[in-house]
């Protein structure tokens, strides 16, 4: 029997099945196999439809069973994960009323700020550990002041994951997770953000029933069998937003570990047994996959940098070179520290740990007759490892106590430079695994039975690449760190 995973991205859907018993991944497929598109009617927009997705989704799992060659009725449970903070809207019938508002939108921001400020910083902080920003209420307040032909038509407001599980099985629900995720929830009284909802005007029969994140959460109903090509009644039986289920495809659960990717842009996500909060306009807080209401707190903590991998593909499109490998081999032969050149990552836009401000990519101590490729290579690596340095140590005064860091096979931490520069100044290892979101989506439809213990050991056989410990010499690291956070902090004041 296998499981299966659906990733629902922004860029792609990704539909992954592992063996039930196992956790071995048996295959992975992506549609559609060119980026997916979004709409944009205004600067600053983001769009895409349901439709497309549910429509992906159908044919991946029909192109990965004919190339696996394995019937879709030996797949026994479903696992999703999905964007964060879309939002989508369907009438009675159940039909989208308008294309989703992603993640990525920000015509919500002003609506978000303004409520922070009149709801109150510490209302906000202690309730629901982040200001309502342009998460999925606000986006929803948006609809509602400026469509508000399509708000009188709602039945239910749910989150991409939320639509998919209702176009498999007919039923509409969500999770705490979810509802965490959209700023939704309110920790404080461990119950849906009436505080929210009565601020924005909000009706709260628009909010799906709650269920538990892992659990028989619905069923394939006839019409998804008939579309999706899966039995009827093969369970649902996991659901979670990318990035808390990019953590749980790393195995981390627990006060201590820490998931990180390292792709266009970087994500750092902890977990934390504490509610408190004293960084929310610079790192999101979220209810992870295993946190239960009554239960000891498991908080995600999310910090982004937009300017990671962006930049090194940059340099790659932009030197003569052929490769990732080369420009690393040509980054080996420079010593730690770049002999003096500094390279500041962040120009992939406003930069929320740094206040929302755009700093840009930067070169400093650029000598034109002493440095090369090989420097600039070496710039770039160590300027994005710094930058994840510079994130830990907000999350540190955020109160997170880290013991390990893992992290996917991505292309930032295959160099041994950004690996072994982040492990050295951050203090513990780094463990490196080679697996996707979809596969861990897949594997966690067996953890409605309480097993956690076999499923990382399934994470731990099939996905182990190698781990990177700090080197026991740290005073050229830490230099270079120091040298460029000297650089950083002379731009932020002068900004």
């Amino acid at each position: 029997m296998y499981h299966l995973g659906l990733d629902i991205g922004s860029s792609s859907i990704k539909i992954a099945l592992v063996n039930a018993l196992t956790g071995k991944s048996v295959g992975v497929v992506t549609e559609p196999e060119t980026e997916m598109s979004m709409e944009a009617l205004k600067n600053g927009w983001a769009e895409q439809s349901p439709e497309d997705w549910w429509n992906y989704v159908c044919s991946g799992i029909e192109k990965l069973c004919v190339r696996e060659n394995i019937n879709k009725k030996d797949i026994s449970g479903i696992g999703i994960s999905y964007q964060m903070h879309g939002l989508v809207l369907i009438d009675k019938e159940g039909k989208p009323l308008r294309k989703s508002i992603i993640w990525c939108d920000s015509r919500a921001v002003g609506i978000g700020q303004t409520a922070y400020e009149e709801i109150g910083a510490q209302t906000c902080d202690t309730h629901l550990l982040n200001s309502p920003s342009n998460f999925t209420a606000s986006k929803l307040k948006w609809v509602k002041e400026n469509e508000p032909e399509i708000y009188a038509k709602i039945y239910k407001m749910m989150l991409p994951g939320d639509y998919i599980a209702f176009k498999l099985s007919g039923v509409v629900n969500t999770t705490v997770s979810g509802l965490s995720e959209g700023i939704l929830w309110d920790f404080k009284k461990d119950s849906i953000a009436n505080l929210v909802l009565e601020h924005y005007g909000l009706e709260k029969e628009m909010i799906p029933d709650i269920v538990d994140t892992f659990s028989v959460q619905s069923k394939v109903n006839e019409k998804g069998a008939a579309e999706s090509g899966l039995s009827i009644d093969t369970p649902i039986l996991y659901r979670a937003g990318d990035q808390p289920n990019n953590a749980l495809t790393l195995n981390v659960f627990n006060p201590g570990e820490v998931a990180a990717t390292g792709g266009t842009s970087g994500v750092v996500y902890a977990v934390t047994n504490n509610l408190s909060v004293k960084e929310s306009s610079r790192v999101n807080n979220f209810a992870h996959v295993n946190y239960s209401p009554g239960k000891p707190a498991r908080i995600g903590k999310l910090l982004c940098i937009n300017g990671a991998g962006i930049q090194y593909r940059w340099l790659l499109n932009n030197l003569d070179v052929a490769s990732y490998d080369e420009m690393n081999t040509l980054a080996d032969e420079v010593q730690v520290g770049s002999e003096g050149v500094t390279m500041i990552p962040f120009g992939n836009g406003a930069e929320r740990m740094l206040q929302s401000k755009e700093v840009g990519t930067r070169i400093v101590n650029l000598s034109l007759n002493n440095h090369g490729k090989g420097h600039m290579c070496r710039a770039a690596l160590e300027g994005i490892a710094f930058s994840f340095v510079y994130g830990m140590e907000i999350m540190e005064s955020d109160g997170i106590k880290v013991n390990v860091m893992r992290a996917g096979n991505d292309n930032l931490f295959r160099s041994e430079i950004f690996s072994n520069t982040v492990a050295t100044l951050i203090g513990y290892d780094i463990e490196i695994y080679n697996t996707t979101g979809a596969i861990g989506a897949a594997r966690a439809a067996n953890l409605h039975k309480g097993d956690f213990e076999a499923f990382g050991k399934a994470i731990l056989d099939n996905d182990y690449v190698m781990t990177f410990s700090p080197k026991k010499d740290k005073t050229a690291y830490q230099e270079a760190y120091a040298t460029w956070k000297k650089e950083l902090e002379l731009i932020l004041n002068n900004l």
